[in-house]
């Protein structure tokens, strides 16, 4: 049997401690197609034989929540979205959905439309992520507040309409008159439906969990957080295994304290993390200080963080997934292959795509990183090829 490629000589974020490293890794025509340790790699032919050199080889990085990069918002168009994935692809961000911030019902449309047309020509793009306009006003973030309503029915069919299937996510609050049934219509739609930029409280969190609902959008940022008699939105969502709560390791949004606590809690009975790892990058992630637009609003970035030119609020983040893995483990702790599970097997199985993507067992997409010592990324393959 021969085979498109092996990358041999490596090993796992799951090895045990003092493990060997010769693990390696099969692709052939863009899955994997074999795995294991040892040299058995050699009778199956590879055309192409890669050395790993000791190095740490772990599936490619699935980001479920980014709005940007390299100076580009991914609202802005078909131009801008490949902008800003070329800049998070080189950090091992290897598939990701398009963020899309606040506007109009009709503008989100013609948004979402996009999307779904680059969904059909460029395979890294998984969908759209609609961060409003169901949104609270009062935890409203970088959102124009002018332009977050409740969900009317006829907005989700029309939204759901210019999607043609590819809306992967969409963040809401709730507690917003027809809140609870939006939430219904988008899960019955095959939408993944976030709690998030929310002021629930802990029992309507938990019935919009009950409804379908799956994921806390940025967890402990833009809702209620945790007190001793009104637990809230992330206390609800701690304690429901069926719930994915998305993390912005950046050292800004969530302190490292704060984090653990976040990475000990949500675990499956199995002990599975439920975090997800998500940059929430704006356009200048990869671009440096200066000022920007981030949904029509004026964001001012300065020594890496980025706020609202009016008001000083977060505007999102400019950070990519390699440094999140990195902070994770470096000043969190979190153990690797739960860092690296965070980034890849766990956002990927939030949108339903847990089948297929964010592991390196045969049957998966061909999607893979090299990992220095740093954990920085010195290689990348999407489908099995080099990117």
């Amino acid at each position: 049997m021969t085979v498109d490629r092996v990358i041999h000589s490596v090993r796992r974020a799951d090895a045990p401690a003092g493990a060997p490293v010769d693990g390696w890794v099969a692709f052939d025509a863009g899955v994997v197609s074999h795995a294991g340790t040892g040299d058995g790699w050699r009778a199956l032919a590879p055309r192409d034989a890669v050395d790993g050199g000791g190095a740490l080889l772990v599936p490619g990085y699935v980001d479920i929540h980014g709005h940007g990069g390299a100076r580009a918002s991914f609202d802005d168009g078909p131009e801008a979205v490949a902008a800003g994935r070329a800049l998070h692809r080189a950090h091992g961000t290897t598939r990701a959905v398009v963020s899309l911030v606040t506007a109009s019902v009709a503008d989100l449309a013609v948004r979402a439309a996009m999307v779904a047309d680059l969904v059909e020509t460029d395979a890294t793009i998984l969908g759209s992520h609609l961060e409003g306009p169901f949104l609270d006003a009062g935890h409203k973030g970088a959102h124009t507040e002018s332009l977050l309503r409740a969900p009317a029915p006829a907005d989700i069919d029309l939204l759901l309409e210019a999607g043609r299937g590819t809306i992967r996510q969409v963040t809401l609050a709730p507690e917003l008159e027809g809140g609870m049934e939006a939430v219904r219509r988008f899960v019955d739609a095959g939408v993944a439906v976030a709690v998030g930029h929310t002021d629930a409280d802990y029992e309507t969190a938990q019935r919009a969990f009950d409804a379908g609902a799956t994921i806390l959008t940025h967890a402990f940022n833009a809702m209620p957080g945790i007190r001793h008699r009104a637990p809230g939105p992330i206390s609800a969502a701690l304690h429901d295994e069926r719930v994915t709560l998305e993390l912005i390791a950046d050292g800004i949004h969530v302190h490292p304290a704060v984090m653990r606590i976040a990475f000990a809690s949500a675990r499956t009975a199995d002990g599975r993390t439920r975090i997800a790892l998500i940059t929430d990058a704006m356009a200048a992630a990869g671009a440096g200080d200066g000022h920007y637009v981030l949904g029509g609003l004026a964001v001012d970035v300065e020594d890496g963080v980025a706020r609202l030119a009016g008001g000083g609020s977060i505007a999102g983040s400019t950070l990519t997934q390699d440094a999140a893995v990195r902070r994770a483990v470096r000043e969190v702790g979190v153990p690797l292959a739960d860092a690296v599970s965070a980034a890849t097997s766990v956002p990927a199985g939030a949108i339903g795509r847990g089948h297929d993507l964010g592991s390196l067992h045969p049957g998966f997409l061909a999607d893979a990183l090299l990992l220095d010592d740093d954990l920085g990324v010195t290689a990348v393959w999407i489908g099995g090829e080099p990117d």
